[in-house]
């Protein structure tokens, strides 16, 4: 089977197990009574990720090959969102979860070993590439994009699949209940996890760098991916890279919340933005899959300072469009805009960033290194980023409580428009700042 084909099937399968989940299940904590939580769900993904990508990373570098650490990474994620699904469904369709506290502690487990994936997919499809003498700037974005198609796939399946009242059967009834408001999106998420762990332990080896003479401490133990903050540039790319990641969870904790809000609002209630909240943000990734093709040429014509420039001002539109649209013609195209900026927003700094540490970094520290990304953006910068949001979003808005059609529903609703332009207001102060303090060494990534 061709190289690239497996490495794409491996990108299409981890972000596929996201992408059942994160943009939608905000509309579900609301129904289980964990509403109020919904920043604290994000954020636990960015506190995982503040020291799992890098320990899993130096369990790759030194210990046990990426394919391998990536599977089994995935069998536990799996099984903990698996248990996750098994409460949300001994609660039932529209009611609210028994046990609140196992359910976050299923959920934390997963995301734990889920996390680090990301960084271990990289850290594979690099040292796989690189091992059949391939260009990693050139080769790797087509492959990745696979990731962003598996992404939307799953988005697309829990807006429209529906389930019956057994929990068991699918269907396609109007009155039965959608995945993306139940636990059946915990359930897509944890089955295709499993599968990914099969399939990992079918790809080419990706032997471990052995480094000859005497091994420090320091060395052993993986640490020293962290001499990288010796060197100003990379010092300055990390920290800039928690800023920038304080925007990733935002949008995906609260978009759905914010577009389903409208079916709260007579004028709106029937809209496809308010009724399809998954659907429609799922225009984001078509556009993130788009972007990614375009990095290779950006990367080599721009650098890498330009490239995470033009991020950090797509998150000011991503924001801003939000703030100015409805779900009536024509602010509905505000919120197309806002998916379509998110492209850019999204690839030119995550997929670029992951490029530039990758050759910025010596081979036996690279999946230690990428873990430290992580750590930066989806740790550090995400867990801060979302624990605001949410207090920012909690402070202008509330859940209540609606009839729509004769039933009962919850919605976020309150001043959306506020919390959506100082969150702008932040991604235009780190771009400033980026453009002054960041100096580019060089053009060319």
């Amino acid at each position: 089977m061709n190289l690239k084909f497996r490495l794409s099937l491996m990108n299409f399968l981890e972000f596929a197990v996201w992408g059942a989940y994160l943009t939608c299940m905000g509309n579900y904590l609301g129904i289980a009574g964990l509403g109020d939580k919904i920043s604290w769900f994000y954020a636990i993904q960015g506190i995982v990720s503040i020291f799992m990508p890098t320990l899993m990373g130096i369990v790759a570098d030194k210990y046990m090959q990426p394919q391998r650490v990536l599977g089994l990474c995935h069998l536990l994620a799996g099984a903990f969102m698996l248990g996750c699904w098994w409460l949300g469904y001994q609660a039932g369709f529209g009611q609210q979860l028994s046990n609140k506290t196992l359910f976050v502690a299923l959920y934390t487990l997963s995301v734990a070993f889920f996390m680090p994936t990301i960084a271990l997919a990289n850290t594979t499809a690099f040292s796989i590439l690189k091992k059949n003498g391939m260009d990693t700037v050139k080769d790797f974005p087509p492959i990745r994009v696979l990731g962003t198609v598996g992404f939307i796939a799953t988005m697309w399946f829990v807006n429209c699949a529906f389930i019956d009242d057994s929990g068991f059967g699918f269907t396609l009834a109007e009155n039965a209940h959608k995945f993306q408001y139940t636990y059946m999106q915990f359930f897509v998420s944890g089955l295709l996890s499993i599968v990914l762990f099969a399939y990992c332990f079918t790809l080419p080896e990706c032997k471990l760098e052995k480094k000859e003479g005497k091994v420090s401490l320091v060395e052993s133990l993986g640490l020293n991916a962290f001499k990288l903050f010796k060197r100003r540039q990379m010092a300055l790319f990390f920290i800039f890279s928690a800023m920038l990641g304080m925007c990733l969870q935002v949008t995906n904790g609260f978009a759905g919340p914010f577009l389903t809000s409208f079916k709260g609002v007579p004028e709106f209630a029937d809209s496809f933005a308010a009724n399809n909240a998954t659907l429609l943000t799922s225009i984001s990734q078509i556009s993130e899959a788009c972007c990614i093709m375009l990095i290779p040429f950006f990367l080599k014509r721009f650098g890498i300072k330009i490239v995470m420039l033009m991020s950090l001002f797509a998150w000011v539109f991503r924001f801003g469009f939000f703030g100015i649209g409805d779900p009536a013609m024509p602010g509905v195209i505000m919120f197309v805009l806002s998916c379509i900026v998110y492209g850019v927003a999204f690839d030119f700094f995550n997929v670029s960033g992951g490029i530039f540490v990758d050759q910025e970094c010596e081979p036996s520290i690279k999946a230690s290194a990428q873990g430290l990304f992580m750590m930066m953006t989806n740790g550090i910068g995400a867990t801060f980023g979302t624990l605001a949001a949410g207090e920012i979003v909690n402070s202008f808005c509330s859940w209540q409580d609606f009839t729509v059609n004769g039933e009962k529903q919850s919605f976020l609703v309150g001043d959306w428009q506020t919390c959506w332009f100082i969150f702008a207001a932040f991604a235009l102060v780190v771009a400033v700042a980026f453009a002054i303090f960041f100096k580019n060494p060089y053009k060319k990534a």
